[in-house]
Protein backbone atom coordinates (compact mmCIF):
# COMPACT_ATOMS: atom_id res chain seq x y z
CA UNK A 1 0.00 0.00 0.00
CA UNK A 2 1.44 3.51 -0.98
CA UNK A 3 0.82 6.15 1.64
CA UNK A 4 3.32 8.78 0.31
CA UNK A 5 3.52 10.54 -3.29
CA UNK A 6 6.59 11.61 -4.74
CA UNK A 7 7.31 14.58 -6.78
CA UNK A 8 10.46 14.78 -9.02
CA UNK A 9 11.24 18.28 -9.91
CA UNK A 10 13.13 19.12 -13.25
CA UNK A 11 15.56 21.59 -11.95
CA UNK A 12 16.11 22.64 -8.32
CA UNK A 13 14.24 26.43 -8.79
CA UNK A 14 11.37 24.81 -10.77
CA UNK A 15 8.73 26.71 -9.66
CA UNK A 16 6.28 26.29 -12.31
CA UNK A 17 6.51 22.32 -11.43
CA UNK A 18 6.34 22.93 -7.43
CA UNK A 19 3.42 24.63 -8.70
CA UNK A 20 1.18 22.41 -10.49
CA UNK A 21 2.16 19.93 -8.01
CA UNK A 22 1.47 21.63 -5.20
CA UNK A 23 -2.08 22.91 -6.27
CA UNK A 24 -2.98 19.44 -7.31
CA UNK A 25 -1.92 17.85 -3.85
CA UNK A 26 -3.55 20.51 -1.89
CA UNK A 27 -6.62 20.86 -3.47
CA UNK A 28 -6.80 16.65 -2.80
CA UNK A 29 -5.89 17.74 0.81
CA UNK A 30 -2.87 15.70 1.12
CA UNK A 31 -0.81 16.40 4.19
CA UNK A 32 3.06 17.69 4.16
CA UNK A 33 4.02 14.31 5.68
CA UNK A 34 3.08 12.40 2.95
CA UNK A 35 5.19 14.06 0.15
CA UNK A 36 8.10 13.39 -0.87
CA UNK A 37 10.05 16.26 -3.48
CA UNK A 38 13.10 15.33 -5.42
CA UNK A 39 14.74 17.06 -8.06
CA UNK A 40 15.68 15.07 -11.45
CA UNK A 41 18.91 13.87 -11.41
CA UNK A 42 19.56 13.87 -7.69
CA UNK A 43 19.62 11.43 -5.00
CA UNK A 44 16.18 9.75 -4.72
CA UNK A 45 14.88 8.67 -1.76
CA UNK A 46 15.57 4.69 -0.92
CA UNK A 47 11.79 3.91 -0.33
CA UNK A 48 8.67 3.84 -3.50
CA UNK A 49 6.70 6.64 -3.48
CA UNK A 50 3.63 6.79 -5.73
CA UNK A 51 2.88 9.75 -8.38
CA UNK A 52 0.83 12.80 -7.33
CA UNK A 53 -3.12 12.46 -7.22
CA UNK A 54 -5.17 14.59 -9.82
CA UNK A 55 -6.64 17.50 -8.14
CA UNK A 56 -9.71 16.21 -6.03
CA UNK A 57 -11.33 19.52 -4.99
CA UNK A 58 -12.16 22.95 -6.04
CA UNK A 59 -9.55 25.39 -6.98
CA UNK A 60 -8.47 28.25 -4.83
CA UNK A 61 -6.54 31.48 -4.95
CA UNK A 62 -3.85 32.71 -3.31
CA UNK A 63 -1.90 36.39 -2.62
CA UNK A 64 0.23 37.77 -4.88
CA UNK A 65 3.06 38.25 -1.83
CA UNK A 66 2.91 34.51 -1.52
CA UNK A 67 3.55 33.93 -5.18
CA UNK A 68 6.20 36.40 -4.82
CA UNK A 69 7.97 35.02 -2.12
CA UNK A 70 7.54 31.17 -3.31
CA UNK A 71 9.26 32.30 -6.58
CA UNK A 72 12.39 33.68 -4.32
CA UNK A 73 12.44 30.80 -1.76
CA UNK A 74 12.44 27.89 -4.32
CA UNK A 75 15.84 28.84 -5.25
CA UNK A 76 17.30 28.61 -2.14
CA UNK A 77 19.35 25.81 -1.23
CA UNK A 78 17.84 24.77 1.75
CA UNK A 79 16.65 21.20 0.94
CA UNK A 80 13.42 21.61 2.71
CA UNK A 81 12.28 24.63 0.82
CA UNK A 82 9.50 22.52 -1.44
CA UNK A 83 7.92 20.91 2.10
CA UNK A 84 7.84 24.29 3.39
CA UNK A 85 6.58 26.38 1.01
CA UNK A 86 3.82 23.63 0.52
CA UNK A 87 3.07 23.83 4.38
CA UNK A 88 2.27 27.60 3.76
CA UNK A 89 0.02 26.59 0.59
CA UNK A 90 -1.99 24.67 2.67
CA UNK A 91 -2.10 27.67 5.48
CA UNK A 92 -3.62 29.75 2.90
CA UNK A 93 -5.93 27.58 1.54
CA UNK A 94 -8.07 27.53 5.45
CA UNK A 95 -7.01 31.21 5.81
CA UNK A 96 -6.53 33.64 2.68
CA UNK A 97 -4.49 36.15 5.90
CA UNK A 98 -2.21 33.89 6.39
CA UNK A 99 0.72 35.95 5.07
CA UNK A 100 -0.46 38.49 7.25
CA UNK A 101 0.28 36.85 10.50
CA UNK A 102 4.29 38.00 10.88
CA UNK A 103 4.71 36.11 14.00
CA UNK A 104 4.09 32.58 12.41
CA UNK A 105 7.31 31.21 12.55
CA UNK A 106 7.03 29.06 8.60
CA UNK A 107 6.40 32.41 7.40
CA UNK A 108 9.32 34.41 8.95
CA UNK A 109 11.62 31.06 7.85
CA UNK A 110 10.23 31.49 4.16
CA UNK A 111 10.80 35.13 4.15
CA UNK A 112 14.55 34.54 5.56
CA UNK A 113 15.18 32.34 2.97
CA UNK A 114 13.89 34.56 0.09
CA UNK A 115 15.84 37.18 1.50
CA UNK A 116 18.71 35.44 1.51
CA UNK A 117 17.95 34.16 -2.38
CA UNK A 118 17.45 38.23 -3.28
CA UNK A 119 21.07 39.27 -1.27
CA UNK A 120 22.74 35.96 -3.35
CA UNK A 121 21.07 37.93 -6.45
CA UNK A 122 22.60 41.28 -5.61
CA UNK A 123 26.15 39.68 -5.20
CA UNK A 124 26.04 37.97 -8.33
CA UNK A 125 25.16 41.31 -10.23
CA UNK A 126 28.08 43.22 -8.11
CA UNK A 127 30.50 40.57 -8.47
CA UNK A 128 30.76 39.22 -11.47
CA UNK A 129 33.19 40.22 -14.20
CA UNK A 130 33.51 39.24 -17.26
CA UNK A 131 36.95 38.63 -19.39
CA UNK A 132 37.41 39.14 -22.96
CA UNK A 133 38.46 36.03 -25.47
CA UNK A 134 38.32 36.01 -29.10
CA UNK A 135 36.30 32.35 -30.36
CA UNK A 136 35.66 32.29 -34.57
CA UNK A 137 37.30 35.92 -34.99
CA UNK A 138 34.57 37.26 -32.71
CA UNK A 139 34.79 38.47 -29.38
CA UNK A 140 33.18 37.26 -26.61
CA UNK A 141 33.31 37.83 -22.67
CA UNK A 142 33.02 34.73 -20.15
CA UNK A 143 32.59 34.88 -16.37
CA UNK A 144 32.90 32.75 -13.60
CA UNK A 145 30.84 32.51 -10.57
CA UNK A 146 29.96 30.64 -7.56
CA UNK A 147 26.40 31.57 -6.15
CA UNK A 148 25.20 30.10 -2.76
CA UNK A 149 21.37 29.21 -4.24
CA UNK A 150 19.74 28.16 -7.78
CA UNK A 151 19.60 31.81 -8.47
CA UNK A 152 21.64 31.53 -12.52
CA UNK A 153 17.64 31.80 -14.18
CA UNK A 154 16.36 34.20 -11.81
CA UNK A 155 19.26 36.93 -12.81
CA UNK A 156 19.99 35.94 -16.12
CA UNK A 157 17.40 38.52 -17.56
CA UNK A 158 19.50 41.38 -15.81
CA UNK A 159 22.32 40.18 -17.67
CA UNK A 160 20.50 40.04 -20.71
CA UNK A 161 19.17 43.65 -20.36
CA UNK A 162 22.61 45.60 -19.52
CA UNK A 163 24.63 43.35 -21.93
CA UNK A 164 22.13 43.29 -24.93
CA UNK A 165 25.06 44.03 -27.49
CA UNK A 166 27.48 41.66 -26.09
CA UNK A 167 28.11 37.96 -26.81
CA UNK A 168 28.78 36.61 -23.12
CA UNK A 169 28.59 33.22 -20.99
CA UNK A 170 28.15 33.25 -17.29
CA UNK A 171 29.39 30.09 -15.87
CA UNK A 172 28.84 28.27 -12.35
CA UNK A 173 29.23 25.09 -10.91
CA UNK A 174 25.40 24.15 -11.30
CA UNK A 175 25.06 25.61 -15.01
CA UNK A 176 26.06 28.02 -17.65
CA UNK A 177 24.23 30.88 -19.75
CA UNK A 178 24.99 31.79 -23.10
CA UNK A 179 24.05 35.11 -24.41
CA UNK A 180 24.80 35.41 -28.10
CA UNK A 181 23.12 38.65 -29.30
CA UNK A 182 19.35 37.22 -29.67
CA UNK A 183 18.97 34.18 -28.02
CA UNK A 184 19.84 33.28 -24.49
CA UNK A 185 20.78 28.97 -23.77
CA UNK A 186 22.08 26.97 -21.00
CA UNK A 187 24.60 24.54 -20.46
CA UNK A 188 25.96 22.30 -18.37
CA UNK A 189 27.85 23.26 -15.11
CA UNK A 190 31.73 24.40 -15.21
CA UNK A 191 34.79 24.39 -13.01
CA UNK A 192 36.86 28.08 -12.63
CA UNK A 193 39.69 26.71 -15.02
CA UNK A 194 37.12 27.13 -18.02
CA UNK A 195 37.30 30.73 -17.73
CA UNK A 196 40.12 32.72 -18.71
CA UNK A 197 42.96 34.08 -16.30
CA UNK A 198 42.27 37.43 -17.67
CA UNK A 199 42.38 40.30 -20.14
CA UNK A 200 43.93 43.85 -20.70
CA UNK A 201 40.95 45.72 -19.50
CA UNK A 202 41.68 44.37 -15.63
CA UNK A 203 44.72 46.91 -15.54
CA UNK A 204 42.63 49.79 -16.03
CA UNK A 205 39.78 47.95 -13.67
CA UNK A 206 42.70 48.15 -11.25
CA UNK A 207 44.22 51.37 -11.54
CA UNK A 208 40.64 52.98 -10.83
CA UNK A 209 39.68 50.55 -7.97
CA UNK A 210 43.16 51.79 -6.22
CA UNK A 211 42.28 55.45 -6.78
CA UNK A 212 39.08 55.49 -5.34
CA UNK A 213 40.09 53.20 -1.68
CA UNK A 214 39.62 55.63 1.20
CA UNK A 215 41.53 54.17 4.12
CA UNK A 216 39.43 56.39 6.38
CA UNK A 217 36.48 54.31 5.15
CA UNK A 218 38.08 50.95 6.01
CA UNK A 219 36.09 48.62 7.76
CA UNK A 220 37.51 45.32 7.52
CA UNK A 221 34.56 43.25 9.03
CA UNK A 222 31.84 45.02 7.12
CA UNK A 223 33.83 44.66 3.60
CA UNK A 224 34.34 40.44 4.33
CA UNK A 225 30.91 40.42 5.10
CA UNK A 226 29.64 42.18 2.04
CA UNK A 227 32.56 40.51 0.16
CA UNK A 228 33.85 37.27 1.13
CA UNK A 229 37.03 36.02 0.10
CA UNK A 230 34.83 33.19 -2.05
CA UNK A 231 34.16 35.69 -4.99
CA UNK A 232 37.81 37.12 -4.61
CA UNK A 233 39.05 34.37 -7.31
CA UNK A 234 36.81 36.14 -9.75
CA UNK A 235 37.87 40.10 -9.07
CA UNK A 236 40.46 41.44 -10.50
CA UNK A 237 40.79 44.53 -8.40
CA UNK A 238 40.64 42.15 -5.34
CA UNK A 239 44.37 41.16 -5.37
CA UNK A 240 45.03 44.64 -4.38
CA UNK A 241 43.20 44.71 -1.20
CA UNK A 242 45.67 42.68 1.01
CA UNK A 243 47.99 45.57 0.50
CA UNK A 244 45.65 48.45 0.47
CA UNK A 245 44.69 47.10 3.79
CA UNK A 246 48.21 46.88 4.79
CA UNK A 247 49.17 50.25 4.11
CA UNK A 248 46.01 51.94 5.01
CA UNK A 249 46.68 53.67 8.43
CA UNK A 250 49.87 55.18 6.68
CA UNK A 251 47.60 56.81 3.87
CA UNK A 252 45.06 57.80 6.43
CA UNK A 253 47.78 59.44 8.36
CA UNK A 254 49.17 60.65 5.11
CA UNK A 255 45.87 62.22 3.89
CA UNK A 256 45.23 63.71 7.53
CA UNK A 257 48.65 65.91 7.42
CA UNK A 258 48.34 66.89 3.67
CA UNK A 259 45.07 68.00 4.21
CA UNK A 260 46.27 70.73 7.02
CA UNK A 261 48.96 71.84 5.08
CA UNK A 262 47.56 71.49 0.96
CA UNK A 263 45.32 73.87 -0.50
CA UNK A 264 42.65 72.05 -2.45
CA UNK A 265 43.40 71.97 -6.16
CA UNK A 266 41.01 72.44 -8.52
CA UNK A 267 38.25 70.19 -10.33
CA UNK A 268 39.80 68.14 -12.93
CA UNK A 269 38.23 68.72 -16.54
CA UNK A 270 35.42 66.34 -17.25
CA UNK A 271 36.97 63.31 -19.05
CA UNK A 272 35.96 62.48 -22.34
CA UNK A 273 32.90 59.71 -22.14
CA UNK A 274 34.46 57.36 -25.09
CA UNK A 275 33.35 53.49 -25.73
CA UNK A 276 34.84 51.33 -22.98
CA UNK A 277 36.18 55.03 -21.30
CA UNK A 278 37.02 55.76 -17.69
CA UNK A 279 33.45 57.48 -16.80
CA UNK A 280 31.53 54.09 -17.77
CA UNK A 281 34.50 51.68 -15.85
CA UNK A 282 34.04 54.27 -12.71
CA UNK A 283 30.29 54.57 -12.99
CA UNK A 284 29.53 51.02 -13.18
CA UNK A 285 32.52 49.83 -10.39
CA UNK A 286 30.25 52.78 -8.31
CA UNK A 287 26.86 50.87 -9.44
CA UNK A 288 28.22 47.80 -8.19
CA UNK A 289 29.21 48.60 -4.90
CA UNK A 290 25.93 50.21 -4.06
CA UNK A 291 24.05 47.42 -4.88
CA UNK A 292 25.13 46.09 -1.57
CA UNK A 293 25.71 49.35 0.48
CA UNK A 294 24.93 48.77 3.83
CA UNK A 295 25.64 52.19 5.41
CA UNK A 296 22.15 52.47 7.02
CA UNK A 297 19.22 49.72 7.92
CA UNK A 298 17.19 50.54 5.45
CA UNK A 299 19.09 47.79 2.77
CA UNK A 300 17.27 45.50 5.25
CA UNK A 301 13.63 45.70 3.95
CA UNK A 302 14.27 47.03 0.74
CA UNK A 303 14.33 44.77 -2.28
CA UNK A 304 17.25 45.72 -3.33
CA UNK A 305 19.49 49.46 -4.16
CA UNK A 306 18.02 51.34 -7.01
CA UNK A 307 20.53 53.26 -8.63
CA UNK A 308 20.28 55.85 -10.97
CA UNK A 309 20.09 55.75 -14.75
CA UNK A 310 20.71 57.63 -17.77
CA UNK A 311 23.77 59.31 -19.99
CA UNK A 312 26.79 59.36 -17.92
CA UNK A 313 27.53 62.94 -20.16
CA UNK A 314 23.94 63.98 -19.03
CA UNK A 315 23.84 67.68 -18.65
CA UNK A 316 20.70 67.53 -16.57
CA UNK A 317 20.16 65.41 -13.65
CA UNK A 318 16.91 65.05 -11.59
CA UNK A 319 17.68 63.95 -7.82
CA UNK A 320 14.37 62.72 -6.70
CA UNK A 321 13.71 61.57 -2.70
CA UNK A 322 13.78 57.59 -2.91
CA UNK A 323 12.75 54.47 -4.93
CA UNK A 324 8.76 53.61 -4.31
CA UNK A 325 7.31 50.66 -3.92
CA UNK A 326 7.19 50.13 -7.95
CA UNK A 327 10.63 51.16 -8.25
CA UNK A 328 11.90 48.63 -5.41
CA UNK A 329 10.49 46.06 -7.38
CA UNK A 330 11.81 46.97 -10.44
CA UNK A 331 15.28 48.18 -9.23
CA UNK A 332 14.54 51.45 -12.01
CA UNK A 333 13.94 54.79 -10.63
CA UNK A 334 10.99 56.86 -11.20
CA UNK A 335 8.53 54.14 -12.92
CA UNK A 336 5.60 53.98 -10.91
CA UNK A 337 2.93 56.43 -10.70
CA UNK A 338 5.07 59.60 -9.69
CA UNK A 339 7.11 58.40 -12.43
CA UNK A 340 4.73 58.52 -15.11
CA UNK A 341 3.54 61.64 -14.46
CA UNK A 342 7.31 62.84 -14.24
CA UNK A 343 7.66 61.52 -18.08
CA UNK A 344 4.65 63.33 -19.13
CA UNK A 345 5.61 66.91 -17.56
CA UNK A 346 9.13 66.39 -19.20
CA UNK A 347 7.21 65.94 -22.68
CA UNK A 348 5.11 69.06 -21.88
CA UNK A 349 7.99 71.21 -21.07
CA UNK A 350 10.08 70.14 -24.01
CA UNK A 351 12.60 67.75 -21.79
CA UNK A 352 13.97 64.52 -23.95
CA UNK A 353 14.40 61.98 -20.38
CA UNK A 354 16.57 59.90 -22.46
CA UNK A 355 18.88 62.87 -22.59
CA UNK A 356 18.67 63.36 -18.81
CA UNK A 357 20.09 61.55 -15.58
CA UNK A 358 17.67 60.21 -12.71
CA UNK A 359 18.61 59.28 -9.78
CA UNK A 360 17.60 59.51 -6.37
CA UNK A 361 18.43 60.61 -2.64
CA UNK A 362 18.05 57.46 -0.85
CA UNK A 363 18.66 54.55 -2.67
CA UNK A 364 16.84 51.78 -0.52
CA UNK A 365 12.55 52.00 -0.02
CA UNK A 366 11.42 53.33 3.32
CA UNK A 367 8.36 52.03 4.00
CA UNK A 368 5.51 50.67 6.21
CA UNK A 369 3.92 47.48 6.51
CA UNK A 370 0.19 47.86 6.33
CA UNK A 371 -1.44 44.37 5.92
CA UNK A 372 -0.53 43.54 2.58
CA UNK A 373 0.70 46.98 1.13
CA UNK A 374 4.27 48.90 1.83
CA UNK A 375 3.44 52.76 2.58
CA UNK A 376 5.86 55.14 1.81
CA UNK A 377 7.75 56.33 4.94
CA UNK A 378 9.93 59.78 4.70
CA UNK A 379 13.66 58.97 4.90
CA UNK A 380 15.00 60.98 8.02
CA UNK A 381 17.76 63.37 8.11
CA UNK A 382 20.23 60.78 9.18
CA UNK A 383 19.39 58.35 6.06
CA UNK A 384 19.64 61.25 3.84
CA UNK A 385 22.90 62.72 4.88
CA UNK A 386 24.70 58.71 5.09
CA UNK A 387 23.41 58.29 1.22
CA UNK A 388 24.32 61.33 0.07
CA UNK A 389 28.08 59.52 -0.30
CA UNK A 390 26.06 57.96 -3.46
CA UNK A 391 24.75 61.37 -4.80
CA UNK A 392 27.74 63.13 -4.83
CA UNK A 393 29.93 60.39 -6.32
CA UNK A 394 27.19 60.50 -9.13
CA UNK A 395 27.40 64.25 -9.66
CA UNK A 396 31.39 63.57 -9.65
CA UNK A 397 31.26 61.37 -12.59
CA UNK A 398 28.73 63.06 -14.49
CA UNK A 399 29.25 66.24 -13.58
CA UNK A 400 25.79 68.06 -15.26
CA UNK A 401 25.79 72.00 -15.46
CA UNK A 402 22.43 71.57 -13.68
CA UNK A 403 20.78 69.64 -11.47
CA UNK A 404 16.99 69.56 -10.05
CA UNK A 405 16.03 68.73 -6.78
CA UNK A 406 12.45 67.25 -6.99
CA UNK A 407 11.27 67.91 -3.53
CA UNK A 408 12.15 68.62 0.56
CA UNK A 409 14.61 65.93 0.92
CA UNK A 410 16.26 65.74 -2.82
CA UNK A 411 16.88 69.56 -1.95
CA UNK A 412 18.17 68.58 1.69
CA UNK A 413 20.66 65.92 0.01
CA UNK A 414 21.80 68.64 -2.54
CA UNK A 415 22.05 71.70 -0.28
CA UNK A 416 23.11 69.91 2.91
CA UNK A 417 20.02 72.32 4.97
CA UNK A 418 16.89 72.31 5.49
CA UNK A 419 15.17 74.81 2.74
CA UNK A 420 11.30 75.60 1.82
CA UNK A 421 10.23 74.89 -1.64
CA UNK A 422 8.04 77.09 -2.44
CA UNK A 423 11.01 80.20 -1.56
CA UNK A 424 13.51 78.17 -3.30
CA UNK A 425 11.70 77.69 -6.98
CA UNK A 426 12.20 79.95 -9.63
CA UNK A 427 16.18 80.57 -9.55
CA UNK A 428 18.96 78.66 -9.31
CA UNK A 429 21.06 77.97 -5.92
CA UNK A 430 24.86 77.51 -7.00
CA UNK A 431 26.83 74.58 -5.57
CA UNK A 432 30.53 74.31 -4.18
CA UNK A 433 31.40 72.42 -7.61
CA UNK A 434 29.98 75.45 -9.61
CA UNK A 435 27.47 73.93 -10.95
CA UNK A 436 23.68 74.83 -10.22
CA UNK A 437 20.65 73.85 -8.46
CA UNK A 438 17.16 74.15 -8.60
CA UNK A 439 14.58 73.44 -6.37
CA UNK A 440 11.28 72.28 -7.50
CA UNK A 441 7.99 69.74 -5.86
CA UNK A 442 8.31 65.99 -6.30
CA UNK A 443 5.68 64.46 -8.75
CA UNK A 444 4.52 62.17 -5.99
CA UNK A 445 2.91 65.79 -4.56
CA UNK A 446 0.79 66.30 -7.14
CA UNK A 447 -0.61 62.56 -6.81
CA UNK A 448 -1.85 63.44 -3.55
CA UNK A 449 -3.51 66.52 -4.22
CA UNK A 450 -7.12 65.85 -3.23
CA UNK A 451 -8.63 68.73 -5.00
CA UNK A 452 -8.85 68.36 -8.94
CA UNK A 453 -8.99 71.95 -10.16
CA UNK A 454 -5.78 73.10 -7.36
CA UNK A 455 -3.77 69.78 -8.99
CA UNK A 456 -4.22 71.16 -12.65
CA UNK A 457 -2.97 74.65 -11.63
CA UNK A 458 0.26 72.50 -9.59
CA UNK A 459 0.67 71.21 -12.09
CA UNK A 460 0.95 73.07 -14.89
CA UNK A 461 3.15 75.51 -12.47
CA UNK A 462 5.28 71.98 -12.22
CA UNK A 463 5.63 72.28 -16.24
CA UNK A 464 6.56 75.74 -16.09
CA UNK A 465 9.38 74.93 -13.49
CA UNK A 466 10.69 72.36 -15.99
CA UNK A 467 10.38 74.87 -19.02
CA UNK A 468 12.26 77.76 -17.37
CA UNK A 469 15.23 74.96 -16.35
CA UNK A 470 15.21 73.84 -19.91
CA UNK A 471 15.37 77.12 -20.94
CA UNK A 472 18.39 78.25 -18.41
CA UNK A 473 20.24 74.78 -19.59
CA UNK A 474 20.14 75.98 -22.74
CA UNK A 475 21.77 79.20 -22.32
CA UNK A 476 24.57 77.65 -20.35
CA UNK A 477 27.37 77.01 -23.11
CA UNK A 478 28.36 73.00 -23.45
Amino acid sequence: MIDAFRVSLSAPDDFDGWRDAARGLAEAGVPPAAIIWDVEGESADLFGAGAPPPPAGPSFAVPRDFISLAKAAICHSDPERFALLYAMLLKLRDNRKAMEDRADPLLDRLEGLAKAVRRDVHKMHAFVRFREIEEGGETRFVAFFEPDHHIVRRTASFFVNRFTNMRWSILTPELSIHWDGTTLSEGPGAVRADAPAGDPLEDMWRTYYASIFNPARLKIGAMLKEMPKKYWHNMPETALVRPLIAGAREREIEMIERSRTETPPPPPPKPALTAGGNVQAAWEALRADAMHCTRCDLYKCATQTVFGEGPLDARLVFVGEQPGDQEDLAGHPFVGPAGQLFNGALEAAGIDRAQTYVTNAVKHFKFVQRGKKRIHSKPNAGEIEICRFWVDQERELIRPPVTVALGATAARSLLGKTVTISRMRGAPVDLPDGSECWVTVHPSYLLRIPDEGFRREEHARFVNDLRQIRDRLESIPA
